[in-house]
């Protein structure tokens, strides 16, 4: 039987998958209490539909950075698609492309952006990037980035350093030696910097640089294209962005893969949005895994969200036509879910929609971890 959900599609990937390459994308950091928080917490958030509308003709399109998408359903940036799929991040380009929505490619794709741009044949992409000690790097991959078309720059602010993700350190997980990041192979920048690039010298060597709110102005400088900061969870550090010019936020806790034990994201949404006040957009990633999540981040003031791992779950099963029917699933269910509450479009989608309970204590399941079968 043919996945009908989410969920189908991550139970097929799993079986499918070598066991250590599973766990380097399921895993959370350390105790995984963040990792499911991003999904229980949506329970507490109820819906409020509204009855006797006309939703015969419900419409997902809306826009992000001023583009229009067809589904407010972006891609989130995942590394080295390859692992689960040998056209890796130009399948996933290809079915964002079908979907009529944005990839966002990740600095530590396994293929190119220049290969990732060609293989979206000219639909909207974004690009999330990393700063470098080797500043002349950092411009070269910018002017890169410009080139090949992407639209926007997403700066992912959250990992200073690589949490304890002990699945990797239990199956002693390394990069097979013929997967290599795409963006620094062949690019054509020669300098000692790009040659120590490797998937194990970036990891365990510390080639990024230490971001700070100075590099902010530094890299607008350097730069015309949209900046948005992914990994916000404040209100504090949103109001700050604000002040200091970005054009969007991503409220997002790496998927659970960083600080363990911070608030989920959809807890985070409401504080980042009110903080915003409007005046840049908000979006929000972590947990989707339904047509009503979407309704629930989007009714808490998200532009659009964002998925990674159910991208991945896609590709695994069937490649461009598994990511496409992931997207076609969720488009399903949130037009479903939009005329049941009452929301025949986007716009439409408001705070009145949702109500929000006290969260209950945590499951006695929650921070443990089957340790037995990571090794």
């Amino acid at each position: 039987m043919d996945p009908i959900n989410l969920h189908d599609y991550e139970r097929l990937a799993q079986g499918l998958l070598d066991p250590a390459v599973w766990d380097t994308y399921a895993q959370g950091s350390e105790d995984e209490v963040t990792l499911q928080a991003n999904r229980s917490a949506f329970a507490a958030v109820r819906l409020r539909p509204r009855v006797l509308v006309d939703v015969r003709a419900c419409d997902l399109t809306t826009t992000v950075l001023g583009t229009s998408i067809r589904l407010p359903v972006l891609i989130a940036p995942t590394s080295v698609h390859r692992l689960a799929h040998p056209e890796g991040e130009k399948a996933t380009a290809r079915a964002a492309r079908a979907a009529g929505t944005v990839l966002v490619a990740s600095t530590l794709s396994s293929y190119s952006l220049e290969e990732i741009a060609a293989a979206a044949d000219g639909s909207p992409l974004w690009f999330q990037f990393y700063m470098y000690r080797d500043r002349g790097l950092t411009r070269h991959m910018l002017e890169r980035i410009k080139s090949a078309g992407y639209r926007a720059l997403v700066l992912t602010v959250d990992a200073p350093y690589v949490a304890n993700r002990e699945r990797d350190r239990y199956n002693q997980f390394s990069l097979p030696e013929q997967f290599q990041f795409g963006n620094f192979v062949g690019s054509g920048y020669r300098e000692e910097g790009a040659a120590a690039l490797t998937p194990i010298t970036w990891q365990n060597r510390g080639e990024r640089e230490m971001l700070t709110w100075d590099a902010i102005p530094w890299l607008r400088s350097l730069t015309s294209l949209p900046i948005l900061l992914k990994g916000v969870l404040t209100a504090e550090d949103a109001a700050r962005a604000v002040d200091v010019g970005i054009d969007g936020l991503i409220v997002s806790n790496h998927g659970g893969r960083q600080l363990d034990g911070v608030m989920s994201t959809i807890e985070a949404l409401p504080e980042v949005v009110e903080a915003v006040d409007g005046r840049c957009e908000v979006y929000m990633d972590g947990g989707i895994r339904r047509g009503t999540d979407i309704l629930k981040a989007l009714a808490l003031g998200a532009r659009a969200v964002l998925i990674g791992r159910p991208v991945f779950w896609g590709l695994a099963a069937g490649g461009e036509a598994g990511v496409r029917d992931v997207l076609r699933i969720l488009a399903d269910e949130l037009l479903l879910a939009m005329r049941l509450a009452g929301c025949p479009t986007i716009a439409s989608i408001d705070r009145s929609l949702v109500k929000i309970t006290p969260l209950f204590a945590p499951d006695a399941a929650v921070g443990t971890k089957n340790i037995s079968s990571m090794r």
